[in-house]
């Protein structure tokens, strides 16, 4: 497949509700769309950093910017026959994985398109239906909080997520652990916090989570490995792993007991297939991770999940949970309670609304 053109979007998309983490607030969510226009098929890719790098790193301008001058320049009139060739063609850049995933996720779309096959078959998922789980940002009150976990639960979602930052109590987690005993939850710190905050995450250990996603520094791995000597509850690693190599680490420091896998975070789903095998073969369970992408920017995640080694409900949402209507169709729907099923049809199964697009682009280029 020869990529002709490359066209680019920077869209804002507005959401329902401020979404609160330890890293900030956001009433938009800004994404890098890219599409990779070969002779026969175009392939549609997603990434949703941050509006300014709070998460980690990158952030949707910097993306932009990287893939109209760097990414987008290395591949147009360029065969890719392969995941791996992209990949390679990408290699001596450092860095810039949200952007190098919207390029990785393009061309396993139209690859999928032109092979007939839904993504999610292509490689080598098992689970067409996938399990999802719940996610509430930082509330205001106790009370609301509980409120939202009822909602949850009445909706049939099998876990639920807190997040978790320094106005939020160890009470109001115990609260909510009083309130529903049988909850499958865990927090995520969001990298919000430090080993010496101990005697907190001793405190949370009492309150049979089922982990504790990304307690510490987004970069590290030493630290969280001495906090998991120091308590029982696991802890996932999100911001952490950002490549395979890190994966292994993580894995031989024994710094973790879960992986949460973002496509977008490692560089795209190559590395993600990629760290999901190299987990499968450790015995290190994994669940899928997401950012506030509209459907296009899922596919690639649902695709993922749909993988064998993917034991928890992943955080891939219906499209009503933050849009009043999405960017791309068709919409991601429950198909039943705490279940999403992947596309069955060609490609990731997904692609933007060009109107959409045009309305809200922030800035667009084609690149030829």
């Amino acid at each position: 497949m020869i990529v002709r053109e490359v066209h680019l979007y920077h869209v804002r998309m507005p959401l329902l509700e401020p979404w609160v983490t330890a890293y900030g607030s956001q009433d938009n969510i800004e994404s890098l769309f890219v599409n990779l226009k070969f002779d026969s098929v175009d392939g549609w890719g997603e990434c949703a950093p941050a509006p300014l790098p709070l998460y980690n790193s990158e952030y949707t301008k910097g993306a932009f910017a990287a893939a109209h001058d760097v990414f987008a320049a290395q591949i147009v009139g360029k065969e890719i026959s392969s995941a791996d060739q992209l990949q390679s063609l990408f290699r001596e850049f450092k860095g810039h994985e949200f952007t190098r995933s919207a390029f990785d996720s393009a061309w396993w779309d139209a690859r999928a398109l032109e092979c007939g096959k839904p993504l999610w078959s292509l490689i080598g998922g098992v689970n067409q239906t996938v399990a999802v789980g719940a996610d509430i940002p930082v509330l205001s009150s106790t009370s609301a909080l509980i409120n939202r976990v009822a909602e949850a639960i009445d909706q049939g979602f099998p876990r639920v997520k807190l997040k978790f930052n320094r106005t939020c109590t160890i009470e109001m987690i115990e609260r909510v652990r009083s309130n529903f005993p049988d909850l499958v939850m865990h927090i995520d710190c969001n990298s919000g916090f430090t080993l010496d905050d101990i005697e907190m995450f001793r405190a949370l250990d009492k309150l049979e989570l089922k982990m504790i996603e990304q307690p510490l520094a987004y970069d590290d791995l030493v630290n969280h490995a001495a906090l998991q000597q120091q308590i029982k509850t696991p802890i996932c690693l999100d911001e952490s792993i950002t490549s395979l190599s890190r994966a292994a680490k993580a894995i031989r420091i024994k710094a973790c007991q879960w992986i949460n896998i973002k496509t977008s975070r490692v560089g795209g789903l190559t590395n993600a297939i990629a760290i999901h095998d190299f987990c499968k073969n450790q015995g290190v369970p994994v669940w899928v991770g997401g950012m506030l992408e509209s459907a296009v920017g899922q596919g690639p995640s649902l695709a993922l999940a749909t993988k064998d080694n993917v034991a928890y409900p992943s955080d891939i949402f219906p499209s009503k949970r933050f849009f009043d209507e999405d960017f791309s169709t068709p919409e991601i729907t429950l198909l039943r309670k705490g279940k999403i099923a992947a596309p069955a049809r060609p490609g990731s199964g997904f692609t933007p609304k060009l109107d959409f697009l045009q309305k809200h682009s922030v800035a667009k280029v084609r690149v030829k």
